[in-house]
């Protein structure tokens, strides 16, 4: 009898890929059979469309090699499938005319820069509001797709607070073909933090597994052993040393939940004023009361995490050409960053 296992990477992790993990474990009994048609007999909860998507994206694997949809399913043949997830919209989000910053937008996708302020998906707390709301309207005013539907699917995610780019699937094929580079780790992503003290190496590379906490789910601790958690690369550049505080790019190599937030805390250097993980407080300088109130004043200026998803690469789903994208910090970050400018002028 076939054995199926699965691993699904979803919504529970903000900024983890949307890639639900099936593997088929062939009956020693099974006869030769093409592998779309074995694959829509026996995953009947998948459309035949999503499996065609998923096998010309290479998104499946008949014992670890890529195959053509011809292939003939052998006994004991251990088939790996890696699929996007259907859409990332629930059915009963309701669309708000909110304004989008879209860089972008053809058939296939769209380039948003987010808002500070903009939570990407409804939950506890955010069910209006969020980004997911504004482009089910977005998405409402579109003409339908050749199976008649048009599924807008988040393919990554940034935290709440965090603003920057996030690319948008606006088909099936879409979807399932940007979200296997961003489980391949072939994207490109570049984001520029401000984060207190000025790192010892001008460059380096955080390489230590990230999970869950286990005192508090809300956060992503560091487990430099390997033993929990999932594999995580951040590189990072300092762009400006700053005296109490730095403008630092950071490349991801991976996208675990609070990846940077999480990382640079472990090394020592937390995001200027990221609350959740001891930023929001002196972390550098004195206590003396101006140089307190000065900071008091910057918090008060970017009231998040400094942190900014500056730019996007990714190969695009129809056209196979390289596309990039970048955006300028947010006014709430250049303003802090001309007060830290102004007040080491005149200390």
């Amino acid at each position: 009898m076939n054995t199926l296992e699965k691993n699904i990477d979803a919504f529970d992790d903000e900024e983890d890929e949307i890639i639900e993990t099936i593997v088929i474990n062939v009956d020693p009994g099974q006869t030769f059979m093409r592998l779309d048609k074995y694959l829509s007999h026996h995953l009947k909860s998948i459309s035949r469309n999503r499996i065609q998507n998923a096998i010309e994206t290479d998104s499946v694997k008949v014992n670890e090699n890529n195959v053509k949809p011809s292939y003939k399913v052998k006994p004991l043949d251990k088939i790996t499938l890696s699929l996007a997830k259907a859409s990332g919209i629930p059915s009963e989000v309701l669309p708000e005319d909110i304004p989008l910053n879209i860089v972008y937008e053809d058939d296939d996708l769209m380039i948003v820069n987010k808002s500070p302020e903009m939570v990407v998906h409804p939950g506890h707390g955010n069910h209006t509001g969020t980004l997911v709301n504004a482009l089910v309207h977005h998405f409402a005013n579109l003409p339908t797709g050749t199976d008649g539907k048009v599924r807008p699917g988040l393919v990554h995610r940034i935290d709440k607070g965090t603003s920057g780019l996030l690319v948008i699937a606006k088909t099936e094929y879409a979807m399932q073909f940007l979200a296997k580079q961003f489980a391949d780790h072939t994207t490109e992503r570049t984001y520029n933090a401000l984060i207190w003290g000025e790192p010892k190496e001008p460059k380096g590379t955080i390489n230590a597994h990230i999970g869950r906490g286990f005192k508090d789910r809300r956060i992503s601790d560091v487990f430099p052993e390997g033993d929990y958690g999932k594999e995580a690369i951040t590189h990072y550049e300092v762009i400006k040393n700053m005296r109490y505080v730095s403008l630092i790019k950071c490349k991801l190599e991976t996208g675990r939940t609070h990846q940077i937030r999480a990382h640079m805390k472990y090394i020592g250097h937390t995001l200027f004023n990221d609350a959740t993980y001891g930023g929001d407080k002196v972390l550098r300088g004195d206590l003396f009361s101006k140089y307190k109130q000065f900071v008091e004043n910057c918090f008060e200026i970017i009231p998040r995490q400094a942190l900014h998803a500056k730019s996007l690469g990714f190969i695009h789903p129809t056209t196979k050409e390289w596309m990039q994208f970048d955006s300028e910090l947010p006014e709430d970050f250049t303003k802090v960053l001309e007060k830290w400018d102004h007040y080491l002028q005149f200390k």
